[in-house]
């Protein structure tokens, strides 16, 4: 009945997620699991690509194999796994079946199999029962019979895949083994979806690229995208972060110069033209450039050529361009402050990048990687958000994005830990600890929940008050320049580059 059913889904014309989806679902209603999983090898760790009766956000955990015992005993066989129920090894799924709420599962029935595609280890199943005794030895050669099956479907999948990879007429330069989906980027929300189809086709081309959006949307990620499905991935990325270029050091930084071109140039320096030839230069923060390097870069995308600074004799160059900005640059146009001739040139292809507020459960995707990487990181049994924590992160507006989500996260765990909460519990953040102000959503910025936290303090090391004082300062001033670091810094009166350090130390990036 089950092999029959696994096979008709075979012959189904389906999408992809729609067809693992169902894989799961009939594995949990056939085995009577309160979870099943679908986990894909992505180098030491296993990453859920389908779930039944797990929190949403436990799809962008990343499982590293050897923090989990089970799943390095279901990996390192190819018959199924089964763990009797007063196994003590600890299950990676603790307190997150959707039934649980941050406590440890009740007493069950574990068992799982590795899958294999073409011959290669591709990822593996699991199956977790609430009730002792669920699984007997009829349900584990029952998966052991299906076992072809399921690989069957993720086959499918993958040939599908490949098929996608070979019309986007990279099949020479794509190891097709790679599912061209593979990367850091977490969520399946259509924005987010329809966005990627978009970077996959424009991946194949050599335009220019202009990636905008807010700060933290991850516009580094997507850049990296981008090269990675290009005819030019086997050569270089360049990243440049414009924002932190001294301007005094902006064109030697850039283009290289001669030795002999001013006081202190002992000898002959490439730029990061020269680095990325034949690659991809990506120009974070480019509305932050000096006019003058502004001009010079644009005699680069017209004619492919640049001059080291104090040479006589242009090179030329093959590079692709890729920019990324948080400004509006037609008002640094109207300002004064960017040619308007090189954003024609750099906005070719001008690509918004969906802020986090518009990608739906994305954030609970993404909250469960953050998760995952702080319980390993803290040496945690287990960290999870509760219900009302979930909806407190789905309500919120997030001004700083993916990158203000990872520090709420971050920060709820350190706090909670704080508070003794012992590292062999199953650890659950509420709202209460995520701090977030819902006041503030139009802000940008959360300065006054800072202003209250160092209100209560009754005393603190001069260093700490410092720091305080410090990172209250650098958020007035981010806030005031519409979350633009080259605006506060004008407004700080520091040097740029030593803002974004300071803002690391502060731990505001």
């Amino acid at each position: 009945m089950l092999r029959e059913s696994l096979a008709a889904d075979l012959i189904v014309e389906l999408p992809n997620a729609v067809r693992l989806q169902r894989l799961v679902q009939t594995l949990r209603e056939y085995f009577n699991s309160g979870a099943v999983g679908l986990l894909r090898l992505d180098g030491d760790s296993l990453r859920p690509v389908a779930t039944v009766g797990l929190v949403h956000e436990a799809l962008g955990r990343r499982f590293v194999i050897a923090q989990h015992p089970r799943l390095a005993a279901i990996m390192a066989s190819r018959e199924p796994t089964w763990f009797e129920p007063d196994s003590r090894l600890p299950d990676p799924y603790d307190g997150l079946l959707d039934h649980a709420v941050g406590e440890p599962l009740p007493v069950h029935d574990c068992m799982g199999v590795s899958l294999y595609v073409e011959g290669r280890i591709w990822g593996a199943i699991t199956l977790d029962a609430l009730h002792a005794g669920t699984f007997d030895s009829r349900a584990h050669e029952e998966l052991k019979r299906c076992t072809l099956q399921i690989e069957a479907a993720v086959r499918v999948t993958r040939l599908e895949q490949e098929n996608r990879s070979l019309r986007l007429s990279r099949s020479d330069l794509q190891d097709l083994r790679t599912p061209v989906d593979e990367g850091e980027i977490l969520g399946r929300s259509e924005v987010l979806h329809q966005l990627l189809i978009e970077l996959d086709v424009l991946a194949d081309s050599d335009l220019p690229v202009l990636l905008l959006g807010e700060t933290g949307v991850g516009k580094e990620l997507f850049a990296r995208r981008l090269h990675r499905l290009s005819r030019r991935s086997h050569k270089p990325l360049i990243q440049v972060n414009c924002a932190a270029l001294p301007e005094s050091l902006a064109e030697s930084e850039l283009f290289g110069h001669v030795k002999g071109a001013f006081s202190g140039a002992t000898h002959d320096r490439a730029g990061r033209f020269d680095a990325a030839n034949g690659g991809t230069l990506f120009l974070d923060e480019v509305g932050e450039l000096p006019l003058g390097v502004q001009a010079k870069l644009l005699r680069t995308l017209q004619n492919g050529e640049i001059q080291r600074l104090g040479a006589d004799k242009p090179l030329h160059v093959d590079v692709r361009i890729i920019a990324a900005t948080n400004r509006n640059l037609p008002d640094s146009i109207r300002d004064g402050l960017f040619r308007a001739d090189l954003y024609h040139r750099l906005s070719v292809y001008p690509v918004p990048i969906p802020a986090l507020r518009e990608r739906g459960h994305d954030v609970l995707m993404l909250a469960g990687h953050f998760l995952e990487l702080n319980r390993a990181r803290l040496g945690l049994r287990g960290l999870r958000l509760s219900p009302a924590a979930e909806r407190a992160l789905l309500a919120y507006s997030w001004p700083g994005n993916v990158r203000e989500l990872e520090h709420v996260i971050s920060r709820a765990a350190l706090k909670q830990l704080s508070r003794g909460t012992s590292r062999t519990q199953i650890m659950t953040l509420e709202p209460a600890i995520l701090d977030l102000d819902n006041t503030l959503r139009a802000s940008g910025l959360m300065v006054e929940p800072l202003l209250e936290e160092a209100s209560v303090v009754p005393f603190q090391t001069l260093s700490v008050a410092v720091d305080d004082c410090q990172r209250q300062q650098v958020l007035q001033a981010l806030s005031l320049s519409g979350n633009n670091w080259a605006g506060a810094a004008r407004l700080l009166e520091v040097d740029p580059s030593n803002l974004h350090k300071l803002a690391r130390r502060l731990r505001l990036k």
